[in-house]
């Protein structure tokens, strides 16, 4: 073995004989264990000596088994103890107890504690209730709605401590000693000597908050000295709020946002987990479509690992989500940690009044969308809901305010139909000239265009530029609890689907019940596309125009499990179009001035766009391509000999 190898494993030895005393339990903590050990054995040498008594007496009287008894049971409440000590630690005394529970309220929620875990056990909101289906009353059962209530729930801290063999006691392990002053309540988990774990829970009148304060008192020497944090485990099994329970899945989720970045959350609609470590984060959330707890930290968690899983659709339950939280120890043992509870509806102004981007919770949707609900949308909506009691008379007027804002785009739209229209004689008989020669059609379609200066996509434009205010709807009408069981008309609920009818059987991607409004629109859509697209002329292309009866029938699929309250906006907004095209095309816009512009440009001098000539060459090569296919095609005639 050469020199240098010799050194490599003298510098081995010596890095594992360094790193095997670091690591090696200190004088006090060998000498308690040894202690521990020697006194379970001891005890055990006494238990199994007084049953070996009792059983080799030779005059087995009552007397001596009555007094035998409470010996064994003495002897057995000191091993317990014992146990405890080994597995809790300091915390041993605080690892007995009865469960028992403690309740604050205010005027908006009811809040149940045990004193086991000193934790949260269930949260009525006043104010808000869920339907139970069942065929006592037409409408269903309402009872309030609750959170945080599952059995199996879990909120426990995992205290680092140095003398117990897991090398951490768990909160949900001890009971905490309550006590109770006007809207506060405190637990308290002793662990001898003036030491405790302390959790601090106070309610205040007219908020959904809970100030949420913890603290290791007098412990700093009995935790595990390399932890600089300790860990929250919170796993909530989210309840079934709102009849539709598969639009309710995926509007719900975990929720977090990290120091100076944009709220984030994991997936809707499948298992996910984010592993935030190593960044510091300002707040975790579990939300439902309209409703929420969120842990608000003053200070920032360290870091967190967050993960939502969805369950059979069969389970009682609509999501398991969960995460690992981990808090500077130093924060919570040199002073109180302080938190927020925010444990109720996703309502926007009061989750925007934290000042920490929660209200990104409400799931109005993102980028352009996102921002066209929440600060133009939302506002308008609660304007017209102030003096207007009717969610969907709101849903009414708000429609009659968008198409009116949108309008000079409308208009653009029907101006350039009716130019379309104008021409349509001219395409008509371009068909008679051309008979089934499709390509020559196209071509001489897109020449005549030019001649007159219209474009067959002047139309859509105006369409694609009122699009995101169509998507943004989409997601502002189940995501604001606003609409949450506001009835209108035969709808009982407008962020859930209308049931005019329920259905013996269940049908395929389209359920069991019939929604009117969804009907009504499909049919509405069928009316405007007939009036809308009867002066234009399709024979170039026919399949446009079933297309555009397909849809709407499409659609009924869609949209027949879908918010009331989109529906019905989807049917004003279709009225309101038919209205609007009849008053614009027939009294509005002036047929014989457009006869007269078209006229006028077709004399003007004109020269080829780029796009116009790129179109052409590709309409001239694809009619050659399909002139050298028919012709590959012909039989060819043999010659003679």
């Amino acid at each position: 073995m050469d020199r240098n190898s010799v050194i490599g494993l003298v510098l081995i030895f010596g890095l594992f004989f360094l790193w095997a005393q670091l690591n090696s339990p200190s004088k006090e903590e060998l000498e308690r264990q040894q202690f521990v050990q020697d006194s379970i054995k001891q005890e055990q040498m006494r238990l199994d000596s007084l049953a070996n008594l009792e059983t080799a007496s030779q005059n087995p009287s009552t007397a001596v088994a009555a007094n035998a008894a409470p010996a064994v049971e003495t002897e057995s409440d000191s091993l317990r103890n014992l146990r405890l000590a080994s597995t809790f630690g300091a915390f041993a005394a605080s690892a007995t107890g009865t469960e028992s529970e403690e309740v604050l309220e205010n005027d908006l929620f009811k809040i149940t504690f045990s004193n086991k875990g000193g934790k949260i056990k269930n949260v009525t909101l006043k104010d808000y209730f869920k339907t139970l289906p069942d065929s006592v009353s037409e409408g269903g059962t309402k009872v309030p709605v609750e959170l945080m209530e599952d059995n199996k729930n879990i909120f426990e801290y995992l205290i680092p401590m140095g003398n117990v063999p897991s090398g951490s006691v768990s909160s949900n392990d001890l009971y905490f000693q309550s006590e109770k002053k006007d809207s506060t309540l405190i637990f308290r988990a002793y662990a001898g000597n003036g030491k405790y774990f302390e959790q601090t829970y106070t309610v205040r009148k007219g908020t959904y908050n809970v100030d949420y304060d913890i603290q290791l008192v007098g412990l700093s020497g009995d935790l595990t000295r390399s932890e600089e944090k300790m860990q929250l485990n919170w796993v909530n099994y989210l309840d079934k709020l709102e009849l539709n329970t598969q639009y309710e899945r995926n509007y719900t989720s975990v929720y977090y946002k990290q120091v100076d970045e944009d709220p984030d959350y994991c997936s809707c609609t499948s298992d996910d987990q984010e592993d935030v470590d190593g960044q510091r984060v300002n707040w975790v959330a579990f939300s439902n479509q309209f409703f929420n707890t969120s842990l608000i930290a003053e200070t920032p968690f360290q870091s967190a690992l967050l993960e939502t899983k969805i369950l059979d659709e069969k389970s009682d339950d609509l999501k398991k989500l969960a995460s690992k939280i981990q808090i500077p120890i130093a924060e919570a043992t040199d002073a109180a940690y302080k938190m927020d509870f925010y444990l109720g509806p996703n309502e926007f102004n009061r989750l925007k009044a934290y000042d920490a981007d929660l209200e990104d919770i409400v799931p109005y949707g993102w980028s352009i969308f996102g921002t066209i609900n929440r600060w133009i949308i939302r506002p308008l909506f609660q304007f017209l809901s102030s003096f207007i009691g009717s969610a969907g008379l709101v849903i009414l007027l708000l429609t009659v305010i968008v198409k009116l804002l949108l309008y000079p785009l409308t208009y653009k739209m029907l101006y350039s139909q009716s130019k379309m229209a104008a021409l349509k004689p001219r395409l008509a008989g371009l068909k008679e000239k051309f008979g089934d020669d499709q390509q020559k059609q196209q071509m001489e379609t897109m020449k005549l265009y030019q001649e007159f200066g219209v474009s067959p996509l002047g139309g859509c434009l105006p369409i694609a530029l009122q699009m995101p205010i169509w998507f943004a709807l989409y997601r502002f009408f189940p995501g604001s609890i606003e609409f949450r069981q506001a009835s209108f008309l035969w709808a009982d609920d407008l962020s859930s689907f209308d049931v005019f009818a329920q259905l013996p059987f269940e049908i395929p991607f389209y359920g069991a019940h019939v929604s009117l409004f969804t009907l009504l629109w499909a049919g509405t859509t069928v009316i405007y596309t007939y009036y809308n697209t009867k002066h234009m002329e399709m024979t170039v292309n026919p399949a446009m125009k079933y297309m555009q009866y397909l849809m709407p029938v499409m659609f009924l699929f869609f949209f027949n499990n879908f918010a009331s309250g989109l529906t019905c906006y989807l049917l004003f907004s279709n009225m309101f179009n038919i209205g609007q095209t009849i008053i614009t095309k027939d009294y509005i816009i002036d047929k014989a001035k457009i006869k007269k512009e078209l006229e006028e440009y077709r004399k003007k001098p004109k020269k080829k766009n780029g796009f116009q000539a790129r179109l052409e060459a590709a309409l001239r090569e694809q009619q050659k391509a399909q002139q050298a296919t028919a012709s590959e095609a012909k039989p060819k005639k043999k010659k003679k000999k």
